[in-house]
């Protein structure tokens, strides 16, 4: 597929899942998404902040935990989503800071703004934009954070580049997302539901260390956190069943793909 096509298939697949249609991402077939927002690295204090209903069990980590957020400070966030991660930065940052949310998807941004507007959240903003050309100024951001989006963009370097160039001198990135240990069989590279699934967009690690510092951030660190929490051999995501014959016995994919988190500064 072109990468067109699969980046609208990204969206239409994430504008559902906003809407209540579909389940995806990290994890899909979760049911309760308090309970897996709490394996990945929130707890019960952070959960009470943000609004339940932006909490789509979409993430693969706590960005906002590794971020060590400041009153007044400006926040980024990659691939809003419903606004999970921003709320719980807003809090973080306080009424005189600002944190904006970016998403390519419609639904989602709309249920966003519906989120801060239901719950009285008014130090955010979200904006339809792609991450690979930020609707955001130049040197005007103290920390963008992302919890596993830019696996799927096909164009991370580029991604990268946007987010040095939005970011002020001296500011930081805190990004949770998804790599890979090891290549992939060839058959789950080529799945579609594996890459929306956020299994097959995602790059070795030393590949993604390469791919930010090349951007042009400095002491980058590139943290293993642990299992991945995307798709497994029992996911209710539709899947092929049979890419998992590709795998050697008595493997998974965790032996695949892993969580991370990556910091570095401009």
């Amino acid at each position: 597929m072109k990468n067109k096509e699969i980046k609208e298939i990204v969206k239409s697949t994430y504008g559902r899942v906003a809407k209540g249609a579909a389940q995806c991402g990290c994890s899909c077939g979760e049911s309760n998404n308090k309970e897996f927002a709490k394996s990945i690295g929130y707890s019960e204090e952070e959960l009470n902040i943000i609004p339940e209903e932006a909490n789509l069990a979409l993430s693969c980590g706590n960005p906002v935990a590794v971020a060590g957020l400041r009153e007044n400070e400006v926040v980024l966030d990659l691939g809003s989503g419903a606004g999970f991660d921003c709320f719980l930065a807003a809090n973080k940052v306080g009424p005189n800071g600002k944190v904006i949310g970016i998403d390519m998807t419609h639904e989602m941004v709309e249920r966003a703004i519906e989120n801060a507007k239901k719950n009285g959240v008014s130090n955010v903003e979200f904006r339809i934009g792609e991450i690979e050309n930020l609707p955001v100024e130049n040197n005007s951001i103290d920390v963008v954070i992302s919890n596993c989006v830019i696996n799927l963009s096909e164009d991370k370097s580029k991604v990268f580049k946007e987010i040095y160039r939005v970011l002020k001198p001296g500011g930081r990135i805190a990004i949770s997302d998804i790599a890979l240990l090891k290549n992939l069989p060839e058959k789950i590279q080529k799945n579609i539901a594996a890459y929306v699934g956020c299994v097959s967009g995602a790059i070795l690690i030393d590949g993604y260390k390469r791919v930010v510092e090349s951007a042009g951030l400095k002491n980058v660190k590139v943290t293993v956190k642990g299992s991945s929490a995307c798709i497994d051999s029992n996911s209710e995501v539709s899947l092929d069943k049979s890419i998992f014959d590709c795998l050697e016995k008595n493997e998974s994919l965790d032996d695949y793909v892993v969580s991370v988190y990556v910091e570095g500064f401009k």
